[in-house]
C-alpha cells in the first residue's frame, strides 16, 4: 500500500528546526510549502493537510495569512483529513468558525495536558494526562460550532475536532534541541527562562513522547479516508455530528520528504503539584505567539 501524500503548510518563517522535526515524525510523502513566503498548492491532490506552529498571529493581517486561510477553507470543504499544530490549531479553529485571541498570557514549557473525552481517535493510547512542550500566548477562546474539545489544561483549550478537522494547541514533534533554542529566544524574564530550561530534560523528553502517537493516529485516519473514501464507517467519525474536512501542505522545493515529563507549574517550571504555584504570567512583549 502506498504511504499517504501530505501537504505540509510551514508557517514556521524558515525556521530548519520545524522542516526537521515534522519529516521525522510524520511516516509520509510530504510535500512542504512555506507559506510565509505566500507559497500555497496549487492543487487538493493530497490525502492530508498538516499545518504548523508560527510566531505570528491568525488575526493579523497579512497577506500570507489571508491566501493560507483560503486555501485551507477549500480544502476543509473538500473534506481533506488537517491536523493543526499550535498556531496551526488555531488556525483551523478559525477558518472553521471558532475565535481566536491574545490570552493575556504566556505558556511556555513542559506542561502537564488533559484530556476532556476518553474515545477520541487521535488521542487513541495517549494518558488521560500527559506532558507536552507548549509555547503560545494566543488561544482558540471559542470552538468552531460543533467541534468537540479534546484537550485542555489551565491555560487554554489544547485540541479539538470538527468532522476531518483536527487541531493541538501543544508541539508533540518539539525535540529538546528545538525546545532550548526556542526558549532562549523569548524575552522572558532571567529567572523564568531558566526555570524553563531546567525542565528541558532527557526525563521530561521522555515523557512527552507519547504525545507524539497524535502524528501516528492521524496518519491511520487519513490511511482510512483515502482507503474507503468515506470515514463514517468509523466509530470516531460517527460520534461527531458534522464531517468537515482538511487541506495539504507543501516545502518550498516540493520536494518530498518524511518522534524526536514531571508536571511543569504555569511559569514554565517542571515540578510536582504546587498548590503555591504562581497564576499564568503575562509575556507583556507581544512576541511570537506560537511556534
Amino acid at each position: 500500500m502506498r504511504r499517504p501524500r501530505l501537504a505540509v503548510l510551514n508557517a514556521s518563517h524558515a525556521d530548519a528546526n520545524t522542516t526537521r522535526n515534522f519529516r521525522r515524525e510524520l511516516d509520509a510523502s510530504l510535500a512542504e510549502f512555506d507559506v510565509t513566503a505566500g507559497r500555497v498548492p496549487t492543487d487538493y491532490e493530497y490525502d492530508g493537510v498538516v499545518i504548523t506552529g508560527s510566531r505570528a498571529s491568525v488575526y493579523w493581517d497579512e497577506p500570507w495569512i489571508d491566501g493560507t486561510k483560503e486555501w485551507v477553507a477549500e480544502a476543509v470543504e473538500r473534506g481533506l483529513p488537517c491536523l493543526g499544530i499550535c498556531w496551526g490549531h488555531q488556525l483551523l479553529a478559525d477558518v472553521c468558525g471558532g475565535e481566536v485571541r491574545d490570552m493575556g498570557a504566556y505558556e511556555i514549557g513542559y506542561r502537564e495536558v488533559e484530556r476532556t473525552t476518553d474515545d477520541s481517535q487521535l488521542f487513541d493510547g495517549v494518558g488521560d494526562r500527559f506532558l507536552a512542550f507548549t509555547t503560545h500566548s494566543d488561544e482558540v477562546a471559542e470552538l468552531p460550532p460543533g467541534a468537540r474539545p479534546l484537550a485542555r489544561n489551565d491555560y487554554s483549550n489544547h485540541g479539538f475536532r470538527k468532522g476531518r478537522v483536527f487541531g493541538v494547541q501543544f508541539h508533540p514533534e518539539y525535540d529538546r534541541k528545538t525546545a532550548r533554542e526556542l526558549t532562549l529566544q523569548k524575552d522572558l524574564d532571567d529567572e523564568r527562562r531558566e526555570r524553563v530550561l531546567a525542565g528541558i530534560t532527557e526525563e521530561n523528553h521522555r515523557r512527552a513522547g507519547e504525545a507524539k502517537l497524535i502524528f501516528d493516529n492521524f496518519l491511520e485516519f487519513v490511511e482510512a479516508v483515502a482507503n474507503r473514501g468515506n470515514v463514517e464507517n468509523s466509530s470516531d467519525v460517527a460520534a461527531d455530528s458534522e464531517a468537515s474536512s482538511v487541506a495539504a501542505v507543501a516545502s518550498p522545493d516540493g520536494s518530498v520528504a518524511s518522534p524526536d515529563g514531571s508536571v511543569a507549574s504555569p511559569d514554565g517550571s517542571v515540578d510536582g503539584p504546587d498548590e503555591t504555584a504562581e497564576p499564568p504570567v503575562a509575556d507583556g512583549t507581544g512576541a511570537t505567539e506560537c511556534e
